[in-house]
């Protein structure tokens, strides 16, 4: 799964990197990003172009009764993806990338919790692939929200969880933000892992640990 990642690139960077135009949002660095908190989108807008935006994380579908605290939609299985309700029109009509340094997984170490940092080895902004979705209540309530799909672990990953985020490469950046549902057949085929030797693993501060902590100690290696 991907729970937590982080974003620490400037946003003029992201709006490069991405095509990106239109006003940027105010995009602090995030060390420690958690389910629930606003995260970064880029998005295909209508009439052409891309936008960086900022979207809840933890999608919303449009026919629910609004956000549940019981149901956990931070992650969409790529398996599953374009037949669930909750997820099949916006695989069609709403995919999104999600700009990442790195995300985090934990593996148990002496009766502990040890949180790994996993990112590209030349430190490279990644782009999770993602779904959006914007849910309106019935007193006026305005959401947008998304969601990270995840795949299979590599195996790299798979020491630490069976599941990981999809990573999309930038020449495949068009084709999955806006192809549209004519192009949805060859958006699914992307939804596979990364090859190994494309990420690193790093043994991280147990700062991390805590979504209340969200500075640059959480990413401080530990000493071999």
């Amino acid at each position: 799964m991907c729970g937590r990642y982080n974003l620490t690139r400037p946003v003029d960077a992201l709006r490069d990197l991405f095509a990106c135009d239109g006003p940027p949002p105010n995009l602090p660095p995030r060390y420690n990003i958690a389910p629930t908190q606003d995260v970064a989108v880029v998005r295909a807008r209508e009439g052409g172009g891309r936008e960086l935006a900022l979207m809840r994380w933890g999608l919303i579908p449009s026919w629910s009764k609004g956000p549940d605290p019981k149901f956990s939609m931070i992650n969409a299985r790529a398996e599953t993806v374009t037949g669930k309700p909750a997820f099949r029109a916006a695989f069609r009509d709403r995919r999104c990338l999600l700009p990442a340094d790195g995300f985090y997984e934990w593996r148990s170490q002496s009766g502990r919790k040890q949180p790994y940092l996993i990112r590209p080895p030349d430190h490279a902004t990644m782009a999770f692939a993602g779904l959006w979705e914007r849910w309106q209540g019935l007193a006026g309530e305005d959401i947008t929200s998304v969601t990270i799909i995840v795949t299979g672990a590599n195996e790299r990953l798979s020491a630490f969880h069976d599941r990981m985020p999809v990573i999309v490469v930038p020449a495949d950046f068009a084709l999955w933000l806006e192809g549209g549902r004519a192009m949805a057949p060859a958006a699914e085929g992307l939804l596979r892992p990364l090859s190994a030797d494309r990420l690193q693993v790093v043994a991280v501060s147990t700062r991390v640990n805590s979504s209340k902590n969200d500075d640059p100690a959480c990413l401080e290696p530990l000493a071999p």
